[in-house]
């Protein structure tokens, strides 16, 4: 009898482990495509032959708020992450780390113009929200 109350007690100790949901800074589909967007829009910002596709940043953007819902994330908890100045400050390291590894120079459009063009070539996440004017 004992084991059994021993045994249950870990089984649902486990279980709440088990369905512990990560942070969203940890759900690369949600905070990677975060970044992608912010990359997206400061390559935008800065160069004078690139702009974004509006519609389709604002559909990624909602998108990714419904797939967090999905993901069993409540709208308070998708607000916090959203709203985390702590997380702002992250994603920037982030997206400087990057437009630094693809050779922008900040004040250089040129540099900008560059990696927004490499972006639309390769057609991934960044370039598919960015289009030649």
């Amino acid at each position: 009898m004992m084991r059994a109350m021993t045994m249950a007690l870990i089984l649902s100790l486990t279980a709440g482990i088990a369905s512990a949901k990560p942070h969203l800074r940890d759900v690369p589909e949600i905070d990677g495509t975060i970044l992608a967007i912010g990359i997206a829009d400061e390559i935008r910002k800065n160069c004078p032959s690139i702009s974004a596709r509006m519609f389709r940043a604002f559909s990624v953007a909602n998108g990714l708020k419904a797939r967090a819902r999905n993901l069993g994330y409540s709208d308070e908890e998708i607000d916090a992450y959203r709203n985390s100045d702590a997380e702002r400050e992250r994603l920037k390291a982030k997206r400087r780390a990057y437009l630094k590894q693809g050779g922008v120079t900040a004040g250089q459009p040129a540099s900008y113009c560059a990696l927004g063009r490499a972006e639309i070539k390769k057609g991934g996440q960044i370039g598919a929200l960015l289009r030649m004017n």
